[in-house]
């Protein structure tokens, strides 16, 4: 049984060397582990240790599952008395345990340590490619490229058809800006694998270096062809012009091509929201969710909506995420927020105070809601939140200004100063600068403010928030003239959260005077253009009662597939409609499904996490109980006998599903 630890793959059973006779509870912790039961494991590999004090192996193991779990005091005793018993020619497990030494001193941050380690590993055994992809990382991560660029070449020496080690000369060169000496690395890695995304990435990011952007577009739409590559998006969503209008065009192009393909619309979407053109974002999250429905994809509509301005439409977009998922948090903590922002401060409260009854270690979720609390004039109840969010995290510099200001405005002078003292220890460089203007302010140090905010929008001189707060600055310091001047300079550049600005206490020296409220007046009437989600995605009006049968344990519903009817489970588990090969070919021989309705093939999993491999078609038409949509994904599943499935895909664009079993109904609730 292999194993992958931490790096190194090991065989628990292999008999390169003469290994003793282990015991049941040894063998059963290592049956454990390949069953990934790891909490199993470690009861049985310490039961092991309790009748077999020095066995090694046992130890390796242990070392190994703490160092997962991060509980690394445990890990790094267990890995000591690993090195201890191991026996020296059992090269397999001692380089095990070194390697996973090394990876548990990286985690304590001591990279001296890491890297002995691993020297010593490499003396044990030097033919072990992993084990100068190890130290490579580590001297990469230290700008040490000469000396990643030696453990990578010793990879290559090792296995030349493995293509690690020139993806990592490759990125070396690339943090030293020799663009052509990386695209020479990709360039083979690509002979090597042509199907590999990451080097695509990888060389788009040279090519951009190069300000090739045709290349570079090239690359990162191959990187995006293969997978959704986190590197690729990147850089799509970060390029600027001429590229940026170069790679929209060829998303537009493959959007054509494939007309049912969420990927490409998405891209858009992302792109144009990175530049803060929430309106196209939302036109295109919308084509995105209409040819695939997901919360995820609602949440990005509801976040773009509500930085634009219109709270409204936010609040419907995130009320379908919410529809679609009531579990996920971050729908439930965008919505709070969304609710601020339009006015409602007790329903933002309200709403973090759901957050937080499920996730009660979520020191931002406290900050929010004590931040909230304090403007709705609640400072007992502020300062015990925003407390909390210390506690949690004693480095989020943001509650202990607000806590600061509040104890000055209690005149606990010393508890302010001591608080907003850890925030300028926090905020120790440009980089980290987020509130430590307003720390100095609280201490009194006005020119060390000044310097702080313009250090900040010259750092960032597109960024609407830091004008915003810059506006504060200058407002609290009795400056109305410059605060008003980085009040339009904010709303110029987008900032539209007026219910804030309503509520903002450091506004209040301003809201008398005539510009403040022709600014105010100028910027916040808001004309309605964001796309409406339409009858086709999210079916409006009166609660919908659909009768279901009971067969097996299941609900039968009858639903019309391109005018086609057929019964299907009804399964809020499942991703999307699923047909089996037998209806496929039966609705395909018949004119209900045609050639240009296939659209490609996907691995696909149901509510007990079953996958079945299938080919996808578009649904142009699905009636379930009389609403109507259109373009609905589905998957088709080679098994025969594979029951008909509605998943999510048309359930998800209903709204709220309830199912009513005393009079066996599924009601569609509006």
């Amino acid at each position: 049984m292999g194993v992958f630890a931490l790096g190194l793959t090991i065989d628990a059973n292999a008999q390169e060397v003469k290994r003793p006779n282990f015991s049941y509870n040894y063998q059963r912790g290592v049956e454990a582990m390949g069953e990934e039961k790891y909490d199993e494991a470690k009861d049985f590999f310490n039961k092991d240790l309790s009748d077999n004090k020095n066995n090694g192996y046992s130890y390796s193991w242990l070392s190994y599952l703490y160092a997962i779990e991060e509980e690394y005091g445990k890990a790094m005793t267990a890995v000591n008395q690993a090195i201890k018993y191991l026996p020296k020619k059992d090269f397999e497990y001692v380089l095990f345990a070194y390697d996973t030494r090394s990876n548990i001193y990286l985690a304590l941050g001591d990279t001296l340590q890491a890297i002995n380690d691993l020297n010593t590993a490499i003396r044990v055994k030097s033919d072990v490619a992993k084990l100068y992809q190890h130290r490579g990382d580590i001297y990469y991560y230290q700008d040490k490229y000469d000396l990643a660029d030696a453990d990578y070449k010793k990879m290559i020496e090792l296995d030349p058809g493995d293509t690690y080690g020139y993806m990592g000369i490759g990125r070396n060169a690339i943090e030293q800006e020799k663009w052509q000496e990386a695209i020479t690395q990709f360039d083979y890695v690509l002979k090597l694998d042509a199907n590999f995304p990451q080097a695509y990435a990888f060389r788009a990011e040279s090519y951009i270096g190069q300000k090739k952007w045709n290349e570079a577009t090239d690359d990162i739409l191959s990187a995006l062809k293969m997978d959704w590559n986190n590197k690729a998006m990147f850089l799509a969503t970060n390029l600027e012009e001429p590229a940026f209008t170069t790679m929209i065009a060829k998303f537009k192009i493959e959007s054509a091509k494939e007309p049912n393909e969420p990927k490409w619309p998405y891209m858009m979407a992302l792109m144009y929201e990175n530049k803060e053109q929430y309106k196209k974002a939302i036109e295109y999250y919308s084509e995105a969710n209409k040819r695939s429905a997901s919360d995820a994809i609602l949440y990005r509509m509801a976040y773009c909506a509500s930085e634009d301005g219109n709270q409204y439409q936010a609040l419907s977009y995130i009320n379908q995420a919410i529809n679609m998922d009531e579990e996920d948090l971050q729908n439930l903590a965008l919505k709070a927020n969304i609710l601020y922002d339009a006015g409602d401060l007790e329903g933002a409260i309200a709403g973090w105070d759901k957050v937080l009854e499920k996730r009660p270690d979520y020191a931002r979720g406290y900050y929010r809601r004590g931040w909230y609390k304090r403007l709705a004039g609640d400072n007992d109840g502020a300062l015990e939140d925003l407390t909390m969010a210390i506690v949690l995290d004693p480095e989020f510099s943001y509650p202990l200004v607000v806590r600061g200001e509040i104890y000055l405005q209690q005149g606990k002078r010393e508890l302010a100063e001591e608080d907003f003292k850890k925030v300028v220890e926090i905020e120790d460089t440009p980089e980290e600068y987020e509130c430590l203007q307003y720390a100095y302010l609280g201490l009194g140090q006005r020119d060390k403010a000044i310097e702080v905010i313009d250090k900040m929008i010259s750092d960032n001189p597109q960024n609407k928030g830091i004008y915003y707060d810059a506006a504060c600055l200058y407002a609290k310091m009795g400056d109305p003239d410059k605060a008003l001047e980085y009040l339009e300079k904010s709303l110029e550049l987008g900032y539209r959260s007026f219910a804030h600005i309503d509520r903002d206490y450091d506004m209040d020296s301003l809201r008398e005077l005539p510009k403040f409220k022709a600014l105010i007046e100028k910027y916040s009437t808001y004309e309605i253009e964001i796309p409406i989600v339409s009858q086709d995605e999210i079916v409006g009006g009166n609660d919908i009662e659909i009768p279901f049968t009971r067969q097996d344990g299941v609900q039968q519903v009858k639903c019309s597939i391109n005018d086609l009817p057929l019964y299907f489970i009804f399964d809020t588990g499942a991703s999307v409609v699923s047909l089996s090969m037998v209806e496929a070919t039966f609705m395909m021989k018949n004119g209900y499904l045609n050639s240009r309705d296939v659209v490609g093939s996907q691995h696909f999993q149901d509510a007990n996490g079953n996958i079945s491999e299938g080919t996808i078609v578009n649904l142009r038409k699905v009636d379930f109980g009389g609403q109507v949509l259109e373009n609905v994904r589905a998957s088709v599943v080679r098994n025969q006998k594979a029951p008909l499935l509605l998943g999510q895909s048309v359930l998800g664009r209903l709204g709220k599903i309830e199912i009513d079993n005393s009079k066996q109904v599924i009601r569609i609730v509006k």
